[in-house]
């Protein structure tokens, strides 16, 4: 059976749907939203995924919260049942306190700190690690929220760590953690806390194997940790050793959470507020001019 060909109508018909798509006027009405398929509409900021990054942070070192929680506050009740056998014997007394007292709001927010790095220090290195980097790089997220969400899972830990190291202390026999200033305890506790999560977020960017970020960590935090007032008023030091001091934000963190519980501190509070505030927004602006340009996290 011979079938005639009907290209002529067939070019017809083409012509003139085409005639009448080019000839409709441009629709003033936008695309329909995604929210019609179950996904919401992105305006300022997303929110969502910004929660999502933060709840995927939280939930990562609390999957393992006896190794990111509860040791390190062991760890810090370690350092202060030996400081104190070892120093504070026969009813010793810094600033007008027994020497435990004085110790522990430094050791409180040492391990809040230390803590803070250590989480910020291995989001994005992992990633590059396992290659699971374009879990940050792909979402629709701004360099500001995802730098938001790293930080603030940083800080979460920090806190974790702090209020444990807390009850542990106030549960300790001789040792004396009640609040005297709550507003300083808040103020730089949360300032120290997130000026280790920019430390350990840029350390995250630069290292590329675990052995760099273990390298920060022994070489750069760990000393200006213990070197930091801690454990003695810088007082009691050489002049020139006190000038070294006085360069160390540690040292106005830990000052200012101590004059939080005891009253007392050994720096200006005003001058360590305005150290750690222009220490902060020089490690943000770091981290998110490094986040922007890709280095070392884009190939």
């Amino acid at each position: 059976m011979n079938v005639q060909p009907s290209n002529g109508k067939v070019s017809r018909s083409h012509a003139e749907i085409d005639e009448r798509s080019s000839s409709k006027p441009p629709s003033s009405k936008p695309m329909p939203a995604l929210r019609e398929f179950g996904a919401p509409a992105i305006h300022n900021v997303n929110w969502g995924g910004l929660k999502t990054l933060y709840m995927k942070e939280v939930r990562r070192f609390l999957k393992v919260q006896l190794q990111t929680v509860w040791a390190p506050a062991i760890t810090t009740l370690l350092f202060l049942v030996i400081f104190t056998v070892a120093l504070g014997r026969e009813g010793r007394t810094v600033l007008g306190v027994p020497f435990s007292s004085f110790l522990a709001p430094g050791l409180i927010v040492m391990g809040m700190m230390q803590n803070a790095f250590a989480n910020s220090s291995f989001s994005l290195l992992v990633g590059k690690i396992q290659g699971t980097i374009v879990d940050y790089l792909l979402p629709p997220l701004s360099v500001i929220e995802v730098m938001t969400a790293l930080i603030a899972g940083a800080v979460t830990r920090a806190l974790c760590v702090g209020c444990a190291v807390w009850l542990a202390m106030f549960l300790w026999p001789g040792v004396q953690v009640s609040v005297a200033h709550f507003w300083a305890v808040v103020f730089f506790g949360l300032m120290g806390s997130t000026m280790l999560s920019f430390m350990g977020l840029i350390t995250s960017i630069w290292a590329e194997k675990f052995d760099h970020a273990a390298a920060v960590t022994n070489f750069v935090v760990a000393p200006l940790a213990l070197l930091s007032g801690t454990f003695y008023v810088i007082d009691r030091l050489a002049p020139a050793f006190q000038l070294v001091s006085q360069f160390n934000p540690f040292f106005y963190v830990i000052s200012g959470f101590r004059y939080g519980f005891l009253g007392q501190a050994d720096s200006n509070l005003t001058t360590g507020m305005i150290v750690i505030l222009c220490v902060n927004i020089a490690l943000a602006a770091v981290s998110y001019l490094l986040l922007r340009s890709g280095w070392k996290i884009k190939s």
